[in-house]
């Protein structure tokens, strides 16, 4: 039955995060107007508006004009949904866990609105990073965390500063700097420079394919991987430490 709640709270939580993907890129304001079908611009009645649900029962089209809705809205509310309870799995039912599932939850936002934008508004942004280091409930949890993410940060920059220079253009955006300190704060030092190595192994195979002789090709968004590979190393966090010690004891 809790898991059940976790569930709802993740579905809620996953149709706001529908608004933000929406919104924020476009600098619209997340409470006005009121949620509204996207092609004639007609107010939704409650009932429209019931995550995942809604969409199912009017069968993904608008009730009003027929257009059809995308089929993001569901995804994005169970994806939220499952990263809510796998949370609460891994942590209990705590506020610990709803702070990292909230830190998840808004990397989601982050990821979908950098593949369809190839954009990262600082304010989800920051709040992620927040989420991340007030997901404590001790003092010392909460300067651990900062620390962790400081030092991210700062690793993450002075790696810019060289890369940048080695190669003559930009090399990473500062976007990348603050989600490096989300996954030191949520990872810890050494679990968060796994989740990077591992980032770079998952978006290898992406760049590889799409890569053209158009440069655009190259500005494959790295965002969703660095947040994929946080959520994998987290959660199998205890495996990845236990095969650290044994590869460097």
């Amino acid at each position: 039955m809790e898991m059940i709640l976790v569930a709802i709270a993740g579905l809620m939580i996953g149709s706001f995060l529908n608004v933000l993907i929406l919104r924020t890129p476009i600098d619209q304001s997340i409470s006005f107007p009121a949620s509204h079908c996207m092609s004639c611009n007609t107010p939704l009645r409650a009932w429209h508006n019931v995550p995942l649900l809604s969409w199912l029962f009017l069968r993904g089209k608008c009730a009003f004009c027929g257009v059809k809705i995308s089929i993001q809205y569901p995804l994005i509310e169970l994806l939220t949904a499952l990263i809510f309870v796998c949370a609460a799995w891994k942590l209990g039912i705590t506020y610990q866990a709803f702070g990292i599932a909230m830190v998840f939850a808004l990397l989601l936002a982050l990821s979908v609105i950098d593949f369809r934008y190839k954009m990262v508004p600082d304010s989800i942004n920051l709040s992620a990073l927040t989420f991340a280091i007030f997901s404590v409930t001790s003092w010392g949890g909460f300067v651990a965390n900062f620390t962790n993410a400081l030092l991210l940060a700062g690793g993450f920059s002075l790696l810019r500063f060289y890369l940048s220079y080695a190669i003559k253009k930009e090399a990473m955006g500062e976007a990348d700097i603050m989600i490096a300190a989300t996954m030191g704060a949520v990872l810890g030092i050494k679990l968060a420079l796994v989740a990077v190595f591992l980032s770079a192994v998952l978006a290898l195979p992406a760049l590889l394919l799409t890569r053209t002789e158009d440069e655009e090709s190259e500005q494959l968004p790295f965002i969703p991987f660095l947040a994929i590979a946080t959520w994998i190393v987290l959660m199998f966090d205890t495996e990845v430490s236990l095969y650290l010690v044994t590869l460097y004891g």
